[in-house]
């Protein structure tokens, strides 16, 4: 027998490496005697591997293995690592031997949560047992609780796929998506992009998310319900949960919860009792807020609350604008003279259409942007027609509705004094799209900008379109009858207008002739980052204005005309005026596109939508920001001002309309129905109602002045207390799932108008009230 058959066999500690050594030697410190035998079977079996490269341990990696097994003596079952931040220290207390000390003071901390977050598993549980407690709550809390949901489900979500858990991700999305509300559907659309962790670190949307803590509004009793349940798992448990909330995984599950609600949720708590809080009340200000609030005057951070910041701003000048006393003389006299012509013996007002609310304050002349210092005939014509068109224009009360039998014989003279006329025109043969149109404030002209770089006008009034001959010499012109010669002979009821280089995305006409002629000039705006300026008498474009850097998606026309604003994915809105090439005025705050644009009716300020879920009110002199409007869940579409110059509503892609008071910067009431994108707004001459256009394919007319608030479901019968009315027939226009759709649907929505597959991408009224909406037909697919 040989000399090394006969050797004793070698020691596995010995031929161990240093660190596992060092575990061996925790092992024993600790009295952890399976944990050791099962390494040193280990070390013994490691001769058949002799020739591989042992597989090592990183000190990180040790302390994450060890710290899932540290218990507390005082609670068996519960980890004495759990919070992350004492981990370090914890273990330091441990009294381990030197070797461990040095090693523990040169790692980062870590805890056991941190470990357990790798399992998507309670990540599903936890939101899923979430969802089942916000269900289960009781009906004056639901509302309250249901927004919570959403700003978790984002964080879950980033985490697994932050984490490279990309299945799990998409098979999480796949399983509650369904289930947030659907003002979140752009929101939610977007983080499904997200599949990869570099996506999550290059997005801004997902970097906010990270950054910014969510607020979410709650009632104190609420908000102690909530801890309640995170804790210890009680209150609100949905009916037949059984002790899911109590089990391992539900206890996993609410840490995962926990943890988003403490590192990324900040509470705005209220005092008011739950049931004094309407349910839409809930989601206004709520959001990654910290960004979209300016900062106030010499602050060094932004204010947490949006009404903190409008209460800073102070108080605004709403009222009419002043007209000179030169301008209302000629005014005066040319309606004398017209009334003597229809030998109408009722004198015109011309103080009637300038006359303010009470409580509101109008501005100064000085204080309005510079116009010319003399009044045109134009002018004067122009606050004629007004003040003629205000006495004949029909006047609608929405109000006259509410206590109407819409089914009794003076149900149709109430529908005709409540609601509008309207007028639609359709584009056909559009494939390529029209992403807007407009109307002449005379309604003598409709334009509409295509996908295809190009802007079309027609004539409503059936007259030809003649511009002038491109081969006369200036020194011909001598008067009116020479001008007239150097037109086209030929023409046409229609025109095209091309200049542009990218989609025509909006579309303005001059208002400073008002209703009284044509209007001389036509603005257009493009994804060529340019805006054009277009004359109607000689059908050309005059300037082209640049200064954006990126698609403009919007521009729009001061009241008098002379200045125009435009918006742009830029992040900017700019004030113009015709005679400058240059911008005048820059308007920068918003985090995202600024999507539309609308000047205050006596053109004092500025207001802006945005895909940051923001309006804001600008302005214009100063170039300041004097209102934020924080409320939608969604980029803001469209917008627009009450003729009496006290509200502002939007729409956002949320599908809601907020309706807001210009003077305190908070929401009067939300307004929902639609059921795809709001493309247009429009209120009626009295403010006092308010029409919509969408994606839906739908119009609906909604009363201002009525409190709103959610259509109570059908009784038992089947019959409501009021329905909305539709198309002429004052039928019931609800889907056949009645009562999902009414349960969406405000009290304050009078009236559905469908039109048959018309995306209507444009509302407006007439100076008397007649509605004129627009938009292109869809066909559908040839299959």
């Amino acid at each position: 027998m040989s000399g090394s058959s006969q050797s004793p066999a070698a020691d596995p500690v010995q031929n161990a490496s240093a660190e596992d050594k060092l575990i061996l030697e925790y092992y024993r410190t600790r009295g952890y005697t399976t944990a050791e035998k099962g390494l040193l079977d280990d070390l013994e079996n490691k001769d058949s591997d002799k020739g591989k490269e042992p597989e090592t341990l990183t000190p990180n990696e040790l302390v994450k293995a060890l710290a899932v097994y540290a218990q507390k003596p005082s609670r068996p079952g519960e980890n004495v690592l759990k919070e992350t931040a004492n981990v370090l220290q914890e273990l330091t207390a441990m009294g381990n031997p030197s070797n461990i000390q040095s090693l523990l003071a040169s790692i980062g901390s870590v805890g056991a949560e941190d470990i357990l977050s790798l399992d998507p598993t309670d990540k599903q549980e936890g939101f899923r047992e979430l969802e089942a407690w916000v269900d289960g709550s009781l009906d004056m809390y639901r509302p309250e609780f249901r927004p919570i949901l959403f700003p978790i489900f984002c964080h879950f979500y980033l985490d697994l796929i932050q984490r490279g858990l990309k299945e799990a991700a998409v098979k999480f999305y796949a399983t509650f998506a369904s289930s947030l509300a659907p003002s979140h559907s752009a929101t939610l659309h977007h983080i499904s992009t997200l599949l990869l962790p570099a996506h999550v670190q290059n997005d801004e949307l997902a970097q906010r998310f990270r950054d910014e803590k969510y607020v979410v509004r709650m009632s104190r009793s609420g908000f102690g319900l909530l801890v309640g349940w995170l804790t210890e798992g009680v209150g609100g448990e949905a009916f037949g949960a059984g002790d899911g909330f109590s089990g391992e995984m539900g206890k996993r599950g609410r840490v995962s919860v926990m943890r988003v609600v403490n590192n990324h949720l900040r509470f705005d708590i209220t005092s008011s009792p739950s049931t004094s809080v309407s349910g839409n009340t809930w989601e206004e200000s709520t959001g990654l807020l910290s960004a979209l609030i300016p900062r106030a005057n010499g602050a060094t951070t932004n204010l947490a609350n949006p009404q903190a910041f409008n209460m800073l701003r102070g108080d605004l000048k709403l009222g009419p604008p002043p007209i000179s006393d030169e301008l209302k003389a000629e005014t005066a006299r040319m309606l004398r003279d017209q009334a003597m012509v229809d030998r109408d013996p009722t004198p015109y007002d011309v103080n009637s259409t300038r006359q303010g609310l009470p409580g509101v304050v109008s501005p100064l002349e000085s204080e309005l942007a510079p116009h010319p210092p003399t009044f045109r005939t134009i002018d004067a014509e122009r606050e004629a027609n007004h003040v003629r068109d205000a006495r004949k224009r029909i006047r609608l009360e929405p109000s006259l509705l509410a206590n109407a039998n819409l089914n009794s014989a003076q149900g149709a003279a109430v529908r005709a004094r409540a609601l509008p006329s309207i007028c639609a025109y359709t584009l056909h043969d559009v494939p390529e799209g029209a992403p807007c149109c407009t109307f002449s404030p005379d309604t003598s002209l409709m334009a509409a900008g295509f996908a295809e770089s190009y802007i079309r006008l027609w004539s409503l009034k059936g007259e030809k379109l003649r511009g002038f001959r491109s081969d006369f010499s200036s020194t011909s012109i001598r008067d009116s009858t020479s001008l007239r010669k150097i037109r086209e002979k030929g023409g046409s009821t229609t025109r095209k207008l091309i200049g542009h280089s990218g989609p025509v995305y909006s579309v303005a006409f001059d208002p400073l002739s008002g209703s009284a002629v044509p209007p001389k000039y036509l603005l257009s705006c493009s994804a060529d980052a340019t805006t054009r300026l277009w004359s109607m008498d000689t059908l050309t474009n005059l300037v082209a204005f640049r200064g954006h850097e990126n698609p403009i998606w919007d521009v729009k026309w001061s009241p008098l005309g002379i200045y125009f604003a435009t918006g742009s994915r830029d992040r900017t809105a700019r004030l113009w005026s015709t005679d400058r090439i240059s911008c005048l005025r820059v308007y920068a705050g918003h985090l995202s596109d600024v999507d539309c644009v609308q000047f205050h009716p006596n053109s004092l300020y500025l207001a802006t939508g945005s895909s940051d879920w923001t309006a804001r009110l600008w302005d214009v002199q100063r170039g300041s920001c004097v209102r934020v409007f924080i409320g939608h869940q969604g980029a803001v579409s469209s917008l627009a001002l009450s003729p009496d110059g006290r509200y502002l509503a939007s729409a956002g892609e949320d599908l809601a309309i907020n309706l807001w008071d210009l003077g305190s910067g908070k929401r009067i009431k939300k307004m929902t129905g639609h059921t795809a994108s709001v493309y247009s707004l429009a209120f009626s001459a009295e403010s006092s109602l308010l029409v919509s256009g969408g994606a839906d394919w739908t119009v609906r007319c909604w009363d201002v002045k009525s409190s709103g608030g959610t259509r109570r479901k059908p009784r038992e019968n089947g019959n409501t207390d009021y329905t909305p009315m539709g198309l002429a027939t004052g039928e019931n226009a609800a889907p056949q799932n009645q009562e999902e759709e009414e349960s969406l649907e405000t009290t304050d929505l009078l009236a559905t108008f469908p039109t048959k597959r018309t995306p209507i991408t444009n509302v407006q009224f007439t100076p008397r009230n007649l509605c004129l909406v627009a938009g292109n037909y869809l066909a559908p697919e040839q299959r």
